[in-house]
């Protein structure tokens, strides 16, 4: 059975928020298939449990966005699919679409807000994990082939060991999801389940007070 580090590593979350996972959300609103959604995010409250109980840093990623940081070039794609420019509008600064969605960090938890797909571009996340001796990367998240595997390839381009846990990882498509898993498998990740990571972190778990 795979093993997952329980020494330099993080719990990464990318993205849980209402305006890709919640039934009122954006995503939901332009007809995404959200039934693939809340099963992840089950196994992403285990993740989290697991790594509270034996110390492993977590780090929430999340989408936030403003007018004056929307990127010209994904206007310019959606209008070329002939869709409204205007979809790049999610998760936009202070609206509920943008808040977490079933999760939320704790005093101690580190936070990263981001303008792009990849959790690393115009971020300070980098600068956390460095700064915490963190080199390994759990990932979980949605969605799977966008933002989740933007980030995973960005850390593994950057020197990161990189996990991704399957079934705490959501996409709005199933063969979609299952897709980008396998050539993450086949490229820059390996893929573990949640059952491997909290029997991974077991030990931690008894050591700790």
């Amino acid at each position: 059975m795979r093993t997952v580090p329980n020494e330099g590593i993080a719990l990464v979350l990318v993205d849980v928020q209402n305006d890709f996972c919640a039934a009122d959300g954006k995503s939901a609103e332009w007809g995404a298939d959200l039934s693939g959604v809340d099963p992840a995010v089950d196994r992403i409250e285990d993740l989290i449990a697991s790594a509270r109980t034996a110390g492993i840093p977590i780090i929430f990623v999340a989408l936030i966005t403003e007018p004056g940081t929307d990127s010209p070039a994904m206007k310019e794609w959606y209008a070329r699919q002939g869709q409204d420019p205007e979809g790049v509008a999610i998760c936009r600064k202070s609206t509920p679409g943008a808040g977490y969605y079933r999760i939320s960090p704790l005093p101690g938890d580190i936070e990263v807000a981001k303008q792009r797909y990849s959790g690393f571009v115009g971020t300070n996340l980098e600068l956390a994990l460095k700064s915490n001796g963190i080199r390994k990367l759990l990932v979980a998240g949605v969605t799977t082939e966008c933002c989740v595997e933007s980030t995973v390839r960005d850390a593994f381009m950057r020197d990161y060991e990189c996990f991704v846990a399957s079934d705490a990882c959501a996409a709005y498509e199933a063969d979609v999801h299952e897709a980008s898993l396998k050539g993450m498998a086949l490229n820059f990740a390996t893929i573990v389940t949640t059952q491997q990571v909290v029997r991974s972190w077991a030990p931690l778990m008894e050591v700790r007070p």
